[in-house]
């Protein structure tokens, strides 16, 4: 699978082997050395997913990150000199769909950025109709969220989560299938990163408690898409 790939890095020799390696696998690349050039890029490259490196002059990749959020849903893979799991915990709240630590391989690299692309697509070819359970409503084809006809604003990885929750209704996801399902992350690395966008999106649903989510949480296990009714009229099941 190949694509467009905008790459925000500010290392002059990282920037060139990852564009080579992306060049060699069939890549479309556009390239930037800082934030602002970065976000110019993304307007005018349109890509299918961004390399987005942390420590970026100027404009630091977190903030280019919220920019490109409040604008598309694109994959984002962040890359960062840090293996610090407070770094990573703060790129995935944020909206990033995967994080690579430098160094890395190139064969993992491809790898990620390839599985985000397979799951960008096959969300578009998937998401082709209306869910709506009364209080939540999800028009798949327009990616347009609604609860009790107010418009909610899900960040791409919040979305595809709803998604997913909403596809296996009533089933008990553990967090090691959503990793697969909503991050296709291979390596299965952060499994927490559930645990902290489920907290969000459920927020976003308007739940006030974890029982009055349509999401419920099965200690042990998992979670699963109830939906509104069910949250209303819990069934006794134990929640955390």
């Amino acid at each position: 699978m190949t694509g467009r790939v905008l790459l925000i890095e500010d290392d002059a020799d990282i920037a060139f082997g990852v564009r080579t390696v992306l060049d060699r696998n069939g890549f479309d690349v556009t390239t930037a050395a800082e934030g602002r050039e970065g976000l110019r890029a993304f307007h005018g490259s349109r890509p299918d997913i961004v390399v987005l490196d942390v420590g970026l002059p100027q404009m630091d990749g977190w903030t280019v990150l919220d920019r490109i959020r409040e604008l598309s849903e694109v994959p984002v893979l962040m890359l960062t000199a840090h293996g610090q799991e407070a770094d990573k915990v703060r790129g995935l709240r944020a909206g990033a769909d995967d994080y690579l630590t430098k160094p890395f391989g190139n064969a993992e690299f491809v790898a990620r950025v390839q599985a985000l692309l397979r799951r960008s697509a096959g969300a578009g070819q998937q998401d082709a109709e209306v869910f709506d359970d009364g209080t939540v409503r999800v028009d798949f084809a327009a990616h347009e969220v609604t609860v009790a006809g107010e418009a909610v604003v899900l960040t791409a990885t919040e979305y595809r989560l709803l998604c997913v929750l909403i596809r296996h209704r009533g089933q008990v996801l553990s967090p090691v299938r959503l990793l697969e399902l909503v991050w296709s992350d291979p390596f299965g690395i952060g499994p927490d990163r559930v645990k902290y966008s489920v907290m969000r999106l459920r927020r976003k649903l308007g739940a006030r408690a974890g029982e009055d989510s349509p999401i419920e949480a099965v200690r042990g296990f998992g979670y699963r898409y109830r939906g509104a009714t069910a949250a209303r009229h819990r069934d006794g099941t134990a929640t955390v």
